[in-house]
């Protein structure tokens, strides 16, 4: 997976340069994810084991005609974890893009809003919902981890908040008959706040920013 949370087959000569820096590589083949990254100066190579509910191809090749939700289990951590994934469609580069709907909640929900379409819009707050539950449930069984499940669960809540608003600012602009009114995504009070969490968030984890890295 490449910076830009697209796909390709193939490592770069600047990937492996990467990869020998302590950046991550993911590598994906059908349902299976692995990550790669080299710790303590290089002497060890950390590999986590993961398990998508579909089929890579499938997620790639569904997106095209509407957008794509999966969940992506850790096999290798004593604390059960969880990433729900999204494939988007970008029609102007043609290419497909994987958002996480933590690390990528804000850009997410605009992505999703902006297509104006109830139905894909009630089907994300659904994910959200789930992911909450899911997240909740994990703070009650981990007590040591709470308090970075509780961040994961606030980041949840306020993209829910988010739609929630959204949908019922359409209802009363549907109400209203005025087709010529359009729903602006990135309004100043719905975003203000998640934008500056999410800066906060980022500020708070430049060492995970290097783990992350880039992604094949």
């Amino acid at each position: 997976m490449n910076d830009d949370f697209t796909f390709s087959k193939k490592l770069s000569e600047d990937d492996i340069q990467k990869f020998l820096q302590g950046y991550t590589i993911v590598a994906d083949n059908d349902k299976n994810r692995a990550t790669f990254q080299l710790t303590e100066d290089n002497t060890k190579l950390k590999v986590i084991f993961l398990e998508r509910d579909k089929s890579l191809t499938k997620l790639l090749e569904n997106s095209k005609e509407k957008v794509q939700y999966t969940d992506i289990k850790e096999l290798s951590n004593e604390f059960p974890s969880l990433e729900k994934k999204a494939f988007v469609f970008d029609s102007e580069t043609g290419k497909v893009v994987e958002f996480d709907f933590i690390k990528n909640a804000t850009e997410l929900t605009a992505i999703i809003a902006d297509k104006k379409d109830a139905q894909e819009l009630n089907r994300y707050k659904n994910e959200l919902l789930k992911l909450k539950g899911f997240l909740q449930d994990k703070v009650d069984q981990y007590p040591e981890i709470a308090k970075e499940i509780t961040n994961d669960v606030n980041i949840v809540s306020r993209e829910i908040d988010a739609v929630s608003h959204i949908t019922e600012t359409e209802k009363q602009l549907s109400k209203g008959g005025d087709s010529d009114i359009q729903l602006n995504v990135n309004d100043r009070d719905m975003y203000e706040d998640a934008n500056r969490n999410r800066k906060e968030q980022e500020e708070q984890s430049e060492e995970q920013e290097k783990r992350r890295g880039f992604r094949r």
